[in-house]
């Protein structure tokens, strides 16, 4: 599924850094260091991104993943705090199952799938990644999940099923 490009600009996001790896280049003079960082924002109410920014020092690689992060959100829909419906998502030899929970249930989550929906504003799920755990391909297979959830209001539409008054169809 294509999604739009989402302007940052009018949105309140909130950051959380997912992931930091420390790189070391061996040249002549001993080791060089540097940072990699992944980041994911989201407004909580259904709109998030992830980036990634390097740079020798980790704020720098932050702030970098951040600004890159800003430019790559999708809008999923949202139902109650929850998923609208089960999905896998897919990346590499990564997938996240992502259940919808009933409320109260909370985030039932581990390590970078937990980071992407705190900022994503999902409050009630069951998620588990499979496959391999590399955090960049986790966050990614996430996303893959959440930009392929499908609006029930908009599948009914499809459908040809408009919706109806519930005391209608009882009465006839």
């Amino acid at each position: 599924m294509k999604t739009e490009r989402i302007d940052a600009e009018g949105l309140t996001l909130k950051d959380k850094v997912v992931f930091i790896n420390r790189v070391a280049k061996v040249v002549k003079g001993g080791r060089r260091f540097s940072f990699s960082a992944l980041v994911v924002v989201g407004n909580e109410s259904g709109i998030v991104g992830i980036g990634k920014g390097k740079a020798a020092e980790v704020p720098e690689a932050i702030r970098k993943a951040v600004e890159q992060a800003k430019k790559r959100l999708i809008r999923f829909p949202l139902k109650e705090g929850t998923l609208t419906h089960r999905i896998i998502g897919k990346y590499g030899s990564n997938s996240v199952v992502m259940n919808p929970a009933p409320k109260g249930t909370g985030l039932i989550a581990g390590g970078a799938v937990r980071a992407v929906f705190e900022v994503a504003g999902i409050q009630d799920v069951v998620a588990k990644a499979l496959g391999g755990h590399n955090p960049f391909n986790t966050v990614k297979a996430t996303l893959d999940g959440l930009s392929n959830l499908k609006d029930p209001d908009a599948v009914l539409k499809l459908r040809g099923k408009a919706e109806e008054d519930p005391a209608v169809e009882e009465a006839g």
